[in-house]
């Protein structure tokens, strides 16, 4: 069973802020190979330019890697980006390819508050 992180839950668990995550989202993490988009790890650069996180986006990945031998997901960016182009419910960008990559890994589990994401991909863990 494989298992996406948005950008929040990643954030949160690298942080090891766990309460912020449901334990529904928790229970599925604990027992998933666990990944994240590359695109999660653009928008923590873009977060971390913003001020809004303190830590770089290579020490998140690193932390996520050494605690939750979490990867980022090396599935390739051509069948992603056709993906995406289907995902016309948001003009998030960053949304758009986190979803794509979930959904090219046979519709794996998303953890995700993000209601909108909730709302048009039936595979979001919360």
């Amino acid at each position: 069973m494989i298992c996406y992180l948005d950008t929040q839950a990643a954030i949160w668990l690298a942080e090891a802020n766990t309460r912020k995550l449901s334990h529904k989202a928790l229970s599925y993490i604990e027992k998933a190979e666990v990944r994240i988009s590359p695109m999660v790890v653009v928008e923590f650069g873009y977060l971390y330019e913003l001020g809004r996180i303190v830590v770089t986006p290579q020490q998140i990945v690193y932390k996520l890697n050494a605690e939750l031998q979490c990867a980022v997901c090396d599935y390739p960016f051509p069948i992603i980006a056709e993906i995406a182009l289907g995902e016309t419910w948001t003009r998030d960008p960053f949304d758009r390819l986190i979803v794509s990559h979930a959904k090219a890994n046979g519709r794996a589990g998303l953890v995700t508050r993000d209601e909108l994401i909730a709302k048009h991909y039936p595979n979001t863990i919360w």
